[in-house]
């Protein structure tokens, strides 16, 4: 970011800051200099719907807590993972990057041999030039040997999972997986948890690094495990809620949020710290009751549709984003990093290119902000499938997963068939669930996306019409 945009931007936390509290004793405005930079939490679900939590039309449970980082804050309706698989999606939130320029796809397993390269720019590391703290508490996913922890790109503590949850020994069809390694640091202290103590340990770990570092500026990521199958919740919280164990296990992530907005105002922090919540891919459908909803979208986890790839989004911040605030334009969790570089006034002058842009404009509420994105490319694996720009969304003859009947039940998955679309033009304004191909009405939308299309296919590849990218770079190796 350049040194004029730093000032841009505290300049405005001081001015408001000014408004909220009064000036100072002089009279004059704070210098922007003096703005200490903000706190910033992420909490990260896997696998939770648009639909899953109460502002976004969850049923049979209650997240009063998610729901006032809305209400007293702001609520995307149109916010994006690039694609919608765990470490696909965990590799853009934390580098900015699409996954398919650093070169991590799918969800890597305990038998993968790559991982985040060493020269990639995590969030974590862009904040710690502004001396910030930074911890993540649960799912990692970028890769399991040491070379690739979260220790080693950025982050000053670990504790979790270095992958799925259902990548064990407990798999309801794969019975293959080696134990599954409970993390601290670089260190595995225990095999095959007992998963119903996950939600707690993470929250009581996020609770203690906040009040640890309640006197300089911290990223707290708090990766949640669940509602990625296998469901899992403590004795206390089970029974709770009438959607069952999945409505359980929601009810105790928002209680982890609740846990840590208190901890925040007790700390004397409320209105210091940006608290963020969105997930990373959309509900895995063949689980049945222990998957979560995608609301009005196609489809689920592991397509291009909607429901795979729109995830819910809030977000507040006391004094700085307007109460009750709903941002309609297009973003995406790649846009995460370089905003937080931004509201930090961190120097990202020697890294790497990255996909993401600075949306402070849209996350502040600012008047007539728009979307700093021409278009998002949608891929699965090395394909490309589909193209957002503005209201316009084209899919690419590609085959997608489908329930091939009626989705399972209590833990075990039903299974899917594949299926397939053809060349289709949907307006997501007036037609959000793609039901209805426009592309023969719209023949010059058509040609206009698939140019950007080509465009993202020079750059980033793409299998289906056998493209190498020019600018994509390789993900770490052993």
């Amino acid at each position: 970011m350049s040194a004029s945009s730093t000032q841009r931007v505290l300049a405005l936390f001081a001015v408001t800051a000014t408004l909220i509290h009064g000036s100072t004793a002089t009279g004059a405005v704070e210098p922007a200099g003096a703005v200490q930079p903000p706190n910033i939490v992420v909490v990260f679900a896997d696998d939770l719907g648009y639909a899953d939590i109460g502002c976004f039309g969850a049923k049979g449970y209650t997240t009063p807590n998610i729901d006032r980082l809305a209400t007293e804050g702001i609520r995307f309706t149109d916010f994006y993972v690039p694609q919608a698989v765990c470490s696909a999606s965990r590799t853009a939130l934390l580098t900015g990057c699409y996954p398919n320029r650093v070169g991590i796809l799918g969800a890597l397993g305990p038998a993968s041999k790559i991982g985040i390269a060493e020269g990639e720019s995590t969030i974590a590391e862009v904040l710690k030039r502004r001396d910030y703290a930074t911890a993540i508490y649960g799912k990692w996913h970028l890769g399991h040997h040491d070379k690739f922890l979260p220790t080693r790109h950025g982050f000053d503590q670990y504790f979790g999972l270095p992958y799925s949850n259902d990548m064990w020994p407990k798999h309801p069809t794969n019975k293959s997986f080696p134990d599954l390694p409970l993390i601290e640091g670089e260190k595995v202290i225990a095999t095959n948890p007992d998963q119903k103590n996950l939600t707690t340990w993470y929250a009581d770990r996020a609770v203690g690094f906040i009040k640890e570092n309640k006197d300089r500026p911290f990223f707290l990521y708090l990766a949640h495990s669940m509602p990625h199958v296998p469901l899992h919740v403590s004795d206390k919280e089970s029974g709770r809620t009438s959607r069952g164990l999945f409505g359980d296990v929601i009810e105790a992530i928002d209680g982890s949020v609740g846990r840590i907005l208190a901890t925040l105002e007790e700390q004397g922090l409320d209105q210091k710290t940006l608290v963020v919540f969105t997930s990373d891919n959309g509900p895995w459908l063949s689980y049945g009751n222990h998957a979560g909803s995608a609301g009005p979208f196609r489809e689920g986890k592991g397509t291009s549709f909607e429901g795979g790839i729109r995830e819910p989004f809030v977000a507040r911040w006391p004094g700085k984003i307007p109460a009750g605030s709903i941002c309609r334009e297009p973003a995406m969790t790649i846009d995460l990093l370089p905003t937080f570089a931004e509201l930090a006034g961190a120097d990202r002058s020697g890294d790497r290119p990255i996909d993401g842009r600075t949306i402070t404009p849209l996350l502040l509420a600012q008047p007539d902000a728009k979307s700093p994105h021409e278009a998002f490319p949608f891929y699965w694996g090395q394909e490309l499938q589909a193209i957002r720009s503005g209201r316009w969304k084209l899919h690419f003859p590609h085959k997608y997963r489908s329930l091939a009947g009626a989705p399972g039940a209590d833990g075990k998955p039903a299974p899917y068939q594949d299926r397939e679309i053809g060349l289709s033009l949907y307006d997501l304004q007036s037609d959000p669930g793609e039901q209805s191909d426009l592309a023969t009405q719209h023949p010059e939308v058509v040609e206009r996306l698939s140019r950007l299309a080509d465009a993202a296919r020079e750059d980033l590849g793409d299998s289906a019409t056998n493209r190498q990218g020019k600018n994509v770079r390789p993900a770490g190796k052993l």
